[in-house]
């Protein structure tokens, strides 16, 4: 019996759970990474958890925290409740196992979350950090009064709503099932009483203020939380806000200061991997003493590289050509003798001298970058009617038959300086018109906050990031373009393309491998986990870890676990059918064997009794599949679409309410992951086809060029591999425990035979998939809901 077994909190673990666990902690202990593929059932969350809590709570270790990263919130909803049911488990003489799910500010404002104050989600983050720099104000060296007293004329402004006859059920803001001491509306401050909008001040934020200590030097921001962490356990994101507001502070400004604190972090990804969450928010836990998890992990790769790739759009351009001419109008219309126009928004000229006096960008810089956007947007005007003259004849005409586009600049496939650096270069733009402008832009987003006194977003500092990057990065690992984005602006001139597409100007980073290894470098050890990681050796090449294991000695340990649920309850079929290839299937509309064959197969499959779920490589030929199956399987089919969140849930809804149906959708949506389809909410799932990306996309073209560099095989690492592991993800949807009854069925001879281009040797290596010909499918599927039949 060793320690961990008190921590974990179940009464007996699984043969892998204690392998897991026992292998990430001896790893843990030395530094080193476990990488695990387990199936559906291996309980992975808890192999984690137990092992990062062990780890943690062990006085022989440096670590004081789990950080637990995850792609899917479902997923983080699972972590919340093992972490619940290990605390529920401990002996009496623990101390709970603290915990905290990290969320963005605007689920937690109390505000936004009630839409009062007219605070809502498209200005929560500006609204956010103009009150709190006004509440500051007022109450830091040489301000008016004091966070008490500002929480206080709050509670006061109530209470007088309730003795004017307001009644007392709507004078206070509540949320989170909890009543705040505060009212709906934002409270002012001024002598008599109200006297503007200008005033208004955040009383949860002045309530935070007041909580935190007096010593600074001495004292730790987590004083200010109101709860103990050694009594509660887990807090979730409605836990934080009730425990917050109903002490009448801030639940965002608890959130941050409880994060260092816990020993136990839940949030995704971008808590470690994007730049600028990491900066403003989350980098004290990235350290030694924190044990990171990745779940979730074959999503780390892309993620990561979305997050650490950049961009800039055509409008934050304009934005920021404006937002630098208000700056410079000022001086330049005192130097010509003349005054800027009654109500224009710009700022003083005392004030901007003022500025660049403190810091060591000049009048002239300012004049320079201002020219070099207005000279880049033109430049990106250019180009874009210069792309659709070349592919859309007459597009003014019909500006609503333009498609999403790339324009690369430059040949994809040959790694090379980019057209846009060429041209800043002939248009007389040097190193130091690029690498300035991010200075340029911090001047003046402090002048702009400052002469408007309010924190607002400000498109300069972002497009002097981006230009900055643009000028640093390299041209194999980063690949450059113009994406046209289909929208509609009736604002914009009947023959602009602006009227139907956002443009953005974009870098894109092709291999995230050192960026994830770097950043899991700073980290004191952890576990990476999927249901489809296989192959590893490719999964730790691009994730950083082999280099980890190579240069810094830092030990990288796999493990494999497979299904260990009853193998009587399901049927597996690899069907030899033509390869689902452009070449082979043409369009949508066309009529031909591979066509007719795959409708075939699918139909027997969708005639099952039960749910089914089918995953083809696009929304076009799931539209294609919906009309096929309509025709052929008496029971509804539903179509899946690129939708929102809320109408993918909906149709979910409806897919597991009732008698059995057909759900048809895109394994590269969201529906063929992530989902909960246990019990008898799905009895069978078939992978029609190998769902590889586009590959005549330029990014695609640049990254498998960029892969090819880095790791020999472009097109199996970049493409085929996550390809296949999407593919596994939505035939894993079927068996998701011991009771689980199904069919799980992989629809393309790729999948069933050894060929040049064979994906079989990226399946699980357990047999498990029958290679079947299609016109043995039914007699398959029939054996099997007769063995079913006979138990």
């Amino acid at each position: 019996m060793t320690d961990w077994r008190t921590v974990f909190g179940h009464e007996q673990p699984y043969e892998p759970q204690v392998d897991g666990i026992e292998t990430a902690i001896d790893t843990g202990q030395e530094g080193g990474y476990t990488v695990i593929e387990g199936a559906c059932g291996t309980g992975k969350t808890m192999i984690a958890l137990t092992a990062g809590i062990d780890l943690v709570r062990d006085p022989d270790t440096d670590y004081e925290r789990v950080l637990v990263l995850t792609s899917v919130k479902q997923q983080l909803r699972q972590f919340e409740a093992d972490l619940e049911t290990i605390n529920e488990t401990l002996p009496a003489d623990w101390d709970p196992i603290s915990g905290l799910t990290l969320v963005g500010k605007a689920d937690v404002c109390p505000y936004n979350r009630e839409n009062a104050a007219g605070i809502d989600d498209g200005n929560v983050y500006d609204r956010c950090e103009t009150l709190r720099d006004r509440t500051r104000d007022l109450t830091g060296e040489g301000g008016d009064t004091t966070a008490k007293n500002l929480a206080a004329r709050a509670r006061s402004q109530q209470i007088g709503l309730a003795d004017s006859g307001s009644g007392s059920k709507n004078t206070f803001l509540e949320t989170a099932g909890e009543p705040t001491p505060y009212p709906p509306e934002l409270p002012e401050y001024g002598e008599g009483g109200p006297v503007g909008a200008e005033t208004e001040y955040c009383p949860f934020y002045a309530q935070y203020l007041e909580d935190l200590p007096d010593d600074e030097e001495n004292g730790s921001a987590a004083e200010a939380v109101p709860y103990d962490f050694t009594d509660v356990g887990m807090v979730t994101p409605e836990d934080l806000v009730a425990r917050s507001v109903a002490h009448g502070t801030c639940p965002h400004s608890v959130m941050g200061a409880a994060l260092g604190e816990v020993e136990v972090v839940i949030g995704n990804y971008y808590h470690a991997f994007d730049p600028r969450t990491v900066g403003s928010f989350t980098g004290a836990l990235l350290d030694e003493s924190t044990f990171v998890v990745c779940d979730e992990a074959h999503m780390l790769e892309p993620r990561v590289r979305d997050l650490v790739s950049d961009g800039i759009a055509d409008s934050t351009l304009r934005d920021a050509e404006t937002e630098l001419s208000r700056v410079i109008q000022p001086i330049k219309f005192e130097r010509e003798g003349r005054q800027a126009e009654g109500g224009s928004k710009t700022a003083d000229a005392d004030l901007v001298r003022g500025e660049l006096t403190d810091s060591d960008v000049s009048f002239e810089e300012l004049n320079r970058t201002l020219e070099f956007v207005r000279d880049l947007r033109e430049e990106l005007d250019r180009r874009v009617r210069a792309h659709l003259d070349r592919n859309y004849r007459g597009w003014q005409s019909n500006l609503t038959d333009l498609h999403d586009e790339e324009i690369p600049l430059r040949d994809p496939g040959e790694p090379a300086e980019d057209e846009l650096s060429e041209w800043a270069r002939e248009a007389g733009y040097g190193d130091a018109d690029w690498v300035r402008a991010e200075a340029v832009g911090a001047i003046v987003e402090r002048v702009l906050n400052e002469a408007e006194d309010e924190d607002r977003t400000r498109a300069a500092p972002a497009v002097g990031r981006v230009l900055g990057e643009w000028y640093r990065r390299g041209h194999t690992d980063y690949f450059r373009e113009i994406e046209l984005e289909r929208t509609w602006d009736d604002t914009e001139p009947a023959d602009s393309w602006r009227r139907a597409y956002n443009a953005r100007l974009s870098l894109h980073n092709c291999v995230p491998s050192d960026a994830i290894g770097d950043r899991l470098g700073h980290f004191g050890g952890g576990i990476l986990m999927s249901a489809t990681l296989e192959p590893m050796d490719a999964f730790t090449e691009v994730t950083g870890l082999q280099y980890l294991a190579r240069e810094e000695d830092r030990p990288v340990v796999e493990r494999r676990y497979g299904l260990h649920f009853p193998a009587e309850n399901r049927e597996s079929f690899a069907v030899a059918a033509p390869k689902f290839t452009y070449d082979n299937r043409g369009s949508p509309g066309e009529d031909n064997p591979t066509r007719r064959s795959y409708a075939d197969a699918i139909g027997k499959v969708a005639r099952l009794p039960g749910n089914v779920l089918v995953g083809m490589p696009s929304y076009a030929e799931a539209e294609w599949t919906a009309g096929v199956l309509e025709d052929r399987v008496d029971k509804p089919v539903l179509l899946d679409a690129a939708s929102d969140d809320e109408t993918t849930q909906s149709l979910k809804d409806e897919f597991f309410a009732g008698e059995g149906k057909v759900l048809v959708t895109s394994l590269r949506g969201t529906l063929t992951e992530g989902v909960d389809y246990s019990g008898d909410r799905l009895a069978a799932a078939v992978v029609c086809g190998v769902p590889i990306v586009n590959t005549s996309s330029p990014r695609t073209t640049a990254v498998r060029r960029a892969y090819d560099d880095e790791f020999g095989d472009g097109f199996t690492y970049a493409l085929t591999i996550p390809a296949v592991r999407k593919a596994r993800q939505a035939i894993g949807r079927v068996i998701r425990s011991p009771e689980d009854v199904g069919v799980r069925v992989l629809l393309d001879e790729r999948y069933a035979r050894d060929s040049w281009d064979s994906v079989r040797p990226y399946l699980p290596d357990d047999g498990e998939f029958q290679t079947v010909s299609p016109d043995m499918l039914d007699v398959g599927l029939e054996r099997f809901r007769g063995r079913l039949g006979s138990r």
